[in-house]
């Protein structure tokens, strides 16, 4: 029998699809994330099945029993507790084992936060990069920032509340003051998508708690998201970033470097040609 890899909501229940509600009712066994959690989505529909906690403290152990019991000819149904299993969720190593097993394996397409959140973000969906959760860690998390710096795609990431103030900052200084958009609490009551460049969406936080689940999109490093930064000379900019970000001469260098796919050394370069210049013509 298959193993089904069911999307369940992100938030509204009524983003559930009917194939969902139809396989969850007539599989042998749900395995589930949190059982309690999923248990109250199954009483919602009043669907009424066995249940078993898969998630990632347990999974290597319990991905072997569950495709054991798939080889045998049971069928089980993989839920997280929101949005689509393998999405930042338990479900890689099941799938895996089943497929090494001869298992079929099927996917119940639903909801998930990377497609909503960047769908409606503003910013191009022609090519996007998933890049899950940011590091916890600020040294980690800005090695991760500095390895997708020259991706072109839009970036998506998930992010906590504690930790996105903190991570909006270093993406400011090592993407740059990029177009961006947050998207908290999507599909539920308070629903709110944040657009602008980076440093808008952290004067928001400056001003509001950071609540609820967030998706943060960011533009790609591409040649029309420079093109604002691109209309101003570099000496202007630099001026630009240390007065409205209150950063020291070096970090605005830094940042204005970063933002126009410079390296340190190009970008003072730069200033001197702009600088000399600017005395050329004062003299001429």
């Amino acid at each position: 029998m298959p193993l089904y890899i069911v999307s369940t909501p992100i938030g509204n229940l009524e983003d559930v699809t009917l194939r969902a509600l139809r396989v969850l009712k007539e599989v042998e066994l749900i395995a589930c994330e949190d059982t309690r959690h999923t248990r109250r989505l199954l009483d919602h529909f009043g669907i009424s099945k066995p249940t078993v906690s898969y998630h990632e403290h347990n999974e290597p152990k319990r991905a072997a029993e569950l495709a054991e019991r798939l080889f045998r000819g049971e069928s089980i149904a993989l839920v997280t507790d929101a949005g689509t299993p393998g999405i930042s969720d338990p479900a890689y190593r099941i799938v895996v084992a089943a497929i090494e097993r001869g298992v079929t394996v099927t996917p119940i397409p639903g909801a998930t936060a990377v497609i909503a959140g960047l769908v409606a973000s503003g910013l191009p969906t022609d090519s996007f990069l998933f890049a899950g959760f940011l590091p916890h860690k600020k040294q980690a998390r800005r090695a991760r920032l500095e390895e997708l710096r020259p991706e072109r795609a839009t970036l998506v990431f998930y992010e906590t509340p504690h930790r996105i103030r903190e991570a909006l900052l270093d993406v400011r200084e090592i993407l740059g003051d990029r177009p961006a958009a947050l998207a908290r609490e999507l599909t539920k009551l308070h629903e709110q998508f944040i657009r602008g460049a980076v440093s808008e969406i952290i004067a928001h936080f400056d001003a509001n708690e950071p609540r609820g689940e967030m998706t943060l999109v960011i533009a790609g490093n591409r040649e029309d998201n420079l093109k604002q930064v691109e209309s101003i000379s570099i000496s202007e900019q630099v001026e630009l970033l240390a007065r409205e970000q209150g950063l020291s001469r070096g970090d605005a260098i830094k940042q204005a470097a970063r933002s126009r796919g410079l390296s340190k050394r190009e970008a003072y370069q730069l200033l001197l040609d702009e600088k000399e210049s600017n005395e050329n013509e004062d003299t001429g």
